[in-house]
């Protein structure tokens, strides 16, 4: 990590195993999960669910197994235990298509209702969900919005080109290739310079996006910090060393 960036970021390695950058000035963590939390601001952000997707590729005759929902739900309530946040921000396509709302188990939309007790629940729209968040108006918990202010930081579901100061955005699936095991791996990763951040998604079923793609990079000035999740860490990895 060259000087520049790391003045930006003031990286410091975080309890939790993952990083505590500044991003736009603004303290928070990029964890193991893959989730955001926004230290001042008591905010989880997490990215692309995608729920139902399994059943999305099942009803198209493509079998998945069916439990992708449940298992982003299990690993959404585990952040939400250790934290306990004050608010919680679902940065878009949290459902994977228009009918997935209907689709889900009855079990696992109680399991939302409970996560969303006694805290802000903010859908963010994404261009998988917005018809699925028009149609559930009545039936989800919580208020749905198309962007976000939180002090310094925009949250929005797909970054937007030119310079975005404090643009949190998902919608893109971050991934970068990292060696372990004596093989190439790939890992979803997270993408700041700090002055703007992209998650990488946050759903069981979701793929990834090369970081170098120039979708990616092209969003960034100079090269940026990529971080691929670990099992139990977040692990600061260089531009130039990706491959």
């Amino acid at each position: 990590m060259n000087a520049q960036l790391r003045a930006a970021l003031s990286p410091a390695r975080h309890p939790c195993g993952g990083l505590r950058v500044l991003i736009e000035g603004e303290p928070c963590v990029l964890r193991c999960s893959g989730a955001l939390w926004a230290i001042n601001h008591r905010t989880l952000i997490v990215a692309d669910l995608h729920l139902e997707k399994g059943s999305a590729f099942a009803a198209r005759g493509q079998m998945l197994p069916p439990y992708d929902s449940a298992a982003t739900l299990t690993k959404l309530e585990a952040e939400i235990d250790a934290l306990r946040p004050d608010a919680v921000v679902l940065l878009g396509d949290s459902f994977h298509d228009s009918k997935s709302v209907g689709r889900m188990a009855a079990t696992d939309r109680i399991r939302l209702d409970r996560m969303a007790e006694g805290r802000e629940w903010i859908w963010l729209e994404g261009n998988h969900d917005i018809q699925a968040l028009a149609g559930a108006l009545d039936d989800l918990t919580g208020q749905i919005v198309e962007t976000l202010e939180l002090g310094s930081l925009r949250l929005i579901h797909e970054p937007q080109q030119g310079v975005r100061p404090g643009e949190i955005a998902g919608h893109l699936h971050p991934a970068a290739r990292v060696a372990a095991y004596g093989r190439g791996v790939r890992r979803p990763c997270f993408v700041t310079d700090g002055r703007r951040a992209l998650l990488p998604a946050f759903g069981a079923f979701t793929g990834g996006l090369d970081v170098r793609d120039p979708a990616i990079a092209g969003l960034f000035e100079d090269p940026p910090l990529a971080a691929a999740l670990g099992r139990d860490k977040v692990h600061a990895l260089a531009w130039e060393t990706l491959r």
